[in-house]
């Protein structure tokens, strides 16, 4: 009978050793999709988060932007979104202000830029050549860093990634439809 116990308990600590190294190389073993694995990856410099928006919330950040990046500018303005993209603003020629409105038809262009085409100018009651005007404003005043003036062209050029945001992040304009209030942007956060 000794011999039959002796058996038993043999027996018995072999299956629970057996089951003991399975259990651990179960658990030692990494998975198959090893996090370390995708840390050689390369990863991407920038995130991207899409965001639809409309013309009211638009609206108040751009003048807040125009606000803190122009602020030592002499020229006062603001933009209003409408059907169009409205300029106002005062300009100081010589010892009087002048008060002007612009009115540009906005695009979204593929690389993410934004572009605005001057629609119609108005100087008071002076009808001056747009050129002239932008000309004007171009190498007067100081503009935010991003935009351009095209006064040939009669265009503003707004090179979005270049557009000085908090913490780095980089915007590009997918949609900027105003007539349907369509506007979509990708906000490029930096991870690295």
């Amino acid at each position: 009978m000794k011999n039959k116990w002796k058996v038993a308990f043999f027996l018995l600590f072999g299956i629970n050793l057996t089951g003991l190294i399975i259990i651990l190389s179960m658990v030692l073993t990494p998975p198959k999709n090893n996090i370390l694995n995708q840390d050689k990856e390369p990863l991407n410099d920038y995130v991207s988060f899409h965001i639809k928006s409309n013309k009211k919330d638009v609206n108040q950040l751009i003048n807040h932007y125009l606000h803190d990046e122009a602020s030592g500018s002499p020229i006062d303005y603001q933009v209003i979104l409408g059907d169009e993209v409205e300029l106002y603003g005062a300009l100081p020629i010589f010892s009087d202000l002048f008060h002007l409105k612009i009115t540009f038809e906005p695009e979204a262009l593929k690389n993410g830029d934004l572009i605005l085409k001057q629609k119609t100018m108005t100087i008071g009651r002076l009808n001056l050549p747009v050129s002239f005007v932008l000309n004007f404003i171009h190498d007067n005043y100081q503009l935010p860093r991003g935009v351009e003036i095209l006064p040939n062209n009669q265009l503003i050029y707004i090179h979005m990634q270049q557009l000085k945001l908090k913490s780095n992040i980089k915007i590009k304009a997918d949609q900027f439809n105003l007539k349907t209030d369509d506007i979509a942007f990708t906000l490029l956060v930096p991870v690295k």
